[in-house]
């Protein structure tokens, strides 16, 4: 059906626009065939009444009424039908002719008022009847609002109209909503201003307290820019100064909150596509008085809710009241543009947005409290908010939401800031409890969750990015700057398990945070918002076992907080470095994700790595001390959980900043040489030919030996001569084969050095230490493959190039 069709008939616009889920129809297409041959039996009946079959007029009409959309009804049909609509034997297919008589109405330009007048005379005589009313409604609607009708039939219309609406049951209003509204819409734009007090009063009245849905919302604001732009488009300026004064120019208790704001919202939109401003009316301005109201309602509201902050308060009268408005406002504010700069509308977009449109704090309280039972509600309930309409529209008001940031006052902006970094820390602990609490035993649930979160992560980085913008430059204190940089921050490291795609928001928020955070109480209280030791190893009211390195959420945060903190190590206290930062630092070395082990050396690596000459001498006694626990940790995780790149970068790091002959870096040598002498033993004892890997990719004894050999031109020359001689006692204890490779690289190594210093040390102990390979043939003897081939003399191994266990040239 075209856009033109659907706002002809105005129930099934309505009923389109106001749709909350995606829903597939597929209504049945019916023929030109079948349509001429309904209007054939109908008149056919007509005919031949001794004949008539109700069962069969009834289907008939029906045919012609689900071709609603393509049928046209000219006269001679409407008289058929009127003659019909007269007949006793048609009362059940009563409110079939009426719907065919609604579709000649608004398809037809010129009304044939016999017609008309015979229709009401019957409607007015027939008793009031709930089976009826919707049709009856809807047809004395359209009749006026027909510009061919006369004002008397208009108005005899809108009486009959007012009688049904006080007459009907209400629960037929629920039921029939689209009829209904469209019914009055059709009244409400009429060129007759009488009953228009009646009607739209009646309109805001349908719901009580406690009544009403999403979908009622968006009729009505849809239903009002159908009516605003009718009344425009026809210049009845009269009827809009009725509905303005009496819908808008001051609010009733008794009427529905949600169903005022919505029609307010309805009529700005008819007047911006218009382009019609204030004046229209004569001594009002229609749209400041509209949105006037807007922002009485929003105020209230805000109000009422900031005493609760954005999570749901379960006590008190109005709540479901409050929430239904909440919602409104934000599909309301994101179908129109930004027509105010009024605080609280901003205020408002965040309650919604972080109590309605991601709910996760008042979601995860809900299973936490029925976590006894099936989870079936639980999962339902999110099933139904992924699918409805405030979730799938949450990037338009997110986006409206960072429109009016730039328009609030500064109050309104640090109230807002505020909600939404509470916001984040209630959503990390709700769902790490969550998450550790089912076990994989509801991952539907949790994955439904976990859909929300994601998109909840994206308006928390694209509302950071805005307020990075307002906040990061000169124009503030640097005070207030460090402030909002280190909040963001901690509330990105708690979204952080929700990040599953490359944002350049995201990468730009967090160079200019990062930027910001640059002294030693912001760098402090950073490190201080991440979680303890004991909380990271344990969890509270926990019967069953619980290992921390399965905690998914808790691990992302952690990985965020060691990549941020190497950007600002340096103005780490050393005492905050050695209470805080290293437990979780040597804790998470042994996590058995890579990424997060390797995230835990670079730490390590960049504290190692700071510069000496600004060094106070508790830092620099500090990293002594953390090298011997850092070498236990790496080296007992080896092979396994400890990555070799990490563990390399920290060794490095270390023998590199260390002061010259620190006994850490002792240390740290004997402590490889030790582990390479054992990881060498156990792979050349079980497997012979272990040294052809060597010449492959390397296996973890290979890589322990690699990072030997080139701390050999890093380590400092008071540690070197200790160095030489931990590797000639290991390397000799080598087999053969072994023994050649490493030879090989080690020449190759000190052939391509440029140290003038210790490349002549380095050339006298390579040709001792060939000396001694050749020597230990006694020790080695079980690796040897026969005794003939270790017949060498000391002119051989002092000629290493005529040599067999060398090919490489000094």
């Amino acid at each position: 059906m075209s856009s033109q069709t659907h706002k002809l008939f105005l129930e099934k616009w309505l009923t389109i626009c106001s749709a909350t889920t995606a829903t597939a129809t597929s209504a049945a297409k019916t023929t030109a065939r079948a349509i001429v041959q309904a209007w054939t039996t109908l008149r056919d009946s007509l005919q031949s009444p001794s004949t008539e079959d109700p069962q069969q007029l009834h289907q008939t009409l029906q045919t012609l009424v689900n071709s609603q959309s393509s049928l046209h009804v000219a006269e001679p049909q409407a008289k058929l039908l009127l003659t019909l609509l007269q007949s006793p034997t048609s009362r059940r297919s009563f409110p079939l002719l009426l719907t065919l008589l609604y579709v000649w109405v608004r398809k037809s330009h010129n009304l044939n008022p016999t017609i008309v007048d015979s229709v009401l005379r019957i409607l007015s005589s027939t008793p009031s009847d709930d089976a009826i009313f919707p049709q009856s409604l809807l047809l004395l609607g359209a009749f006026s609002s027909s510009p061919s009708i006369s004002e008397k039939t208009k108005t005899l219309c809108l009486e009959m109209m007012v009688g049904l609406l006080v007459g009907v049951n209400k629960s037929k209003l629920f039921v029939e909503m689209p009829r209904v509204l469209a019914g009055i819409g059709y009244a409400l734009s009429s060129s007759v201003t009488v009953h228009s007090v009646e009607m739209l009063g009646f309109l805001f009245r349908i719901w009580g307290k406690g009544e009403g849905c999403v979908a009622h919302g968006l009729m009505v604001l849809y239903l009002f820019d159908w009516v605003v732009e009718n009344l425009i488009g026809f210049g009845y300026s009269d009827k809009m100064g009725v509905l303005i004064r009496e819908g808008f120019g001051r609010f009733k208790e008794e009427h529905a909150s949600f169903a005022v704001f919505m029609a307010a919202v309805g009529v700005i939109r008819a007047l911006e596509r218009r382009g019609v401003g204030a004046g229209l009316v004569s001594g009002m301005g229609v749209k400041d008085c509209v949105v006037g109201r807007i922002e009485g309602l929003v105020s209230d509201l805000v109000s009422r809710r900031l005493r609760f902050g954005y999570g749901d308060d379960n006590e008190g009268d109005g709540v479901e009241e409050d929430r239904l408005l909440l919602r409104c406002v934000s599909l309301g504010l994101a179908r129109t543009v930004a027509f105010s700069g009024h605080s609280s509308l901003f205020v408002c977009l965040a309650l919604a947005l972080l109590s309605e449109i991601f709910p996760l704090p008042r979601l995860y309280q809900s299973v936490f409290e029925k976590s006894g039972e099936s989870g079936g509600v639980e999962l339902k309930e999110i099933r139904e908010h992924l699918d409805g309409v405030l979730f799938k529209e949450a990037g338009a008001v997110t986006g409206v939401l960072c429109s009016h940031y730039a328009l609030a006052d500064e109050e309104s902006k640090n109230v807002v800031e505020n909600l939404m970094w509470e916001y984040c820390g209630d959503v990390y602990s709700g769902h790490m409890r969550l998450a550790v609490m089912l076990k994989g035993e509801k991952d539907v649930l949790l994955e439904g969750l976990e859909k929300i979160a994601e998109s909840a992560f994206l308006m928390v980085v694209v509302f950071a990015l805005a307020v990075t913008k307002h906040k990061l430059n000169s124009s503030f204190s640097q005070e207030i700057q460090m402030d909002v940089s280190l909040k963001i921050l901690v509330s990105f490291s708690c979204m952080e398990y929700f990040r599953h795609v490359r944002l350049p928001e995201y990468l730009e928020t967090i160079r200019k945070v990062v930027a910001g955070v640059k002294n030693e109480h912001a760098c402090t209280s950073f490190v201080n918002s991440m979680p303890s030791y004991s909380d990271l190893t344990n969890i509270p009211d926990q019967k069953t076992n619980y290992l921390w390195s399965k905690n998914e959420v808790q691990t992302a945060r952690i990985l965020f907080c060691l990549r941020v903190i190497p950007t600002f190590v340096e103005c780490l206290p050393s005492l905050v470095f050695r209470n805080i930062v290293a437990p979780i630092m040597f804790l998470y070395m042994e996590h058995p994700n890579d990424k997060v082990a390797r995230a835990s050396h670079s730490v390590f690596m960049t504290f190692m790595t700071m510069g000496k000459d600004s060094e106070e001498n508790d830092k620099a006694s500090l990293k002594e001390l953390l090298v011997f626990h850092y070498m236990q940790r790496s080296l007992v995780g080896y092979p396994g959980i400890t990555p070799f790149e990490g563990m390399a970068s920290g060794v490095v790091g270390m023998v590199q900043h260390l002061p010259a002959g620190s006994p850490a870096i002792f240390y740290c040598i004997h402590s490889l040489v030790e582990k390479a002498n054992k990881l060498c033993s156990e792979v050349f004892t079980h497997e012979a030919d272990a040294w052809k890997k060597w010449q492959g990719e390397p296996e973890p004894s290979k890589k322990l030996m690699d990072l030997l050999l080139r701390l050999l031109f890093l380590v400092d020359i008071q540690v070197l001569s200790d160095l030489m001689k931990l590797l000639a006692q290991l390397i000799t204890k080598l087999p053969r084969d072994a023994q050649n490779i490493v030879l090989n690289e080690l020449y190759s190594q000190v052939a391509d050095s440029d140290d003038v210093v210790r490349k002549p040390i380095l050339v006298s102990w390579l040709q001792s230490l060939s000396y001694l390979c050749t020597k230990a043939t006694d020790q080695n003897a079980t690796y040897r493959k026969s005794t003939s081939e270790d017949s060498l003399t000391l002119a051989s191994i002092a000629d290493p190039l005529n040599s067999r266990r060398t090919n490489a040239r000094l």
